[in-house]
């Protein structure tokens, strides 16, 4: 490699730095890191966790979503249309495959931390992925604790879903007497400590097989 070669690359470095100091600016500010938590009839609980990343412009700004795919080598830009009285339609990135997150998006935000309030959400967020990773979402008491979370980030209103799951019953979810007995120690903790925190993320999870 000749000097001009040295030169190049090193332009190159620079130029993808600064890619990356700038979209991080740029999630930091228009991103949103959630995990909506629905109704599912085909999954085991009933119940299915998404984890979604997500950025929304304006329609007119929809190519610097369109180059955020390429950039992550995953996600979508899809088209909201508005009722309202905004003149311009919305344009949303959106990544809510798992393998995408686990492998792409959480290790990039890891690498690169966000430096506003927005990083507890992706904190949060980083956990919830953690947990679905060890199957977590797949029990009643993991699929409370992901709810727990969630009900965390982005000033979200108590939850409903929570609510249902704090108080089902053995006839309404399909569970084990060992899930059953670790969500009644889910119960006395909240009992003890007065609040709906979720749980230590410095405490591994056990890992449930599908």
């Amino acid at each position: 490699m000749d000097a001009s070669d040295n030169v190049r690359s090193a332009e190159n470095q620079q130029e993808r730095l600064f890619t990356i100091e700038w979209l991080v600016g740029f999630v930091d500010g228009e991103g949103c890191f959630s995990v909506p938590i629905y109704r599912n009839p085909t999954m085991r609980l009933g119940w299915q966790a998404k984890p979604t990343f997500a950025v929304v412009q304006g329609e007119s700004s929809r190519d610097v979503l369109e180059a955020m795919v390429p950039f992550f080598g995953c996600g979508k830009v899809y088209s909201n249309r508005r009722n309202d009285n905004h003149r311009e339609d919305l344009a949303s990135y959106q990544v809510f495959r798992f393998h995408d997150l686990r492998d792409v998006i959480v290790p990039f935000f890891e690498a690169n931390p966000l430096r506003t309030a927005k990083r507890d959400n992706f904190t949060k967020f980083a956990r919830v992925v953690e947990l679905m990773d060890l199957r977590r979402h797949l029990t009643v008491p993991g699929l409370i604790e992901i709810a727990e979370i969630a009900q965390t980030m982005n000033f979200r209103k108590q939850s409903e879903v929570l609510r249902i799951l704090r108080d089902h019953t053995p006839t309404l979810f399909p569970v084990s007497g060992k899930e059953e007995e670790m969500v009644r120690a889910l119960r006395r903790r909240r009992e003890v400590d007065g609040n709906d925190q979720p749980a230590r993320s410095g405490t591994p999870p056990e890992k449930v097989n599908k």
